[in-house]
């Protein structure tokens, strides 16, 4: 299956899935972890990838 993203991957972590989202969700999946492109710009920047992080992230956000 052919997935490359047609938009720009906003991950900051050095990964050679960039681009390739649903080798990354996937990745993340396994690892019981959410993709950094979930997150806001401020979020993802703490590498924390739990549920826990995004619901806080995603809280945070809503204000």
């Amino acid at each position: 299956m052919h997935c490359d993203s047609k938009t720009t991957c906003t991950c900051t972590a050095n990964c050679v899935r960039h681009g390739k989202c649903c080798e990354c969700v996937e990745y993340h999946r396994k690892k019981h972890q959410v993709p950094g492109c979930f997150f806001s710009t401020e979020g993802e920047k703490s590498y924390d990838r739990s549920i826990e992080n995004l619901y806080r992230d995603y809280m945070y956000n809503k204000k």
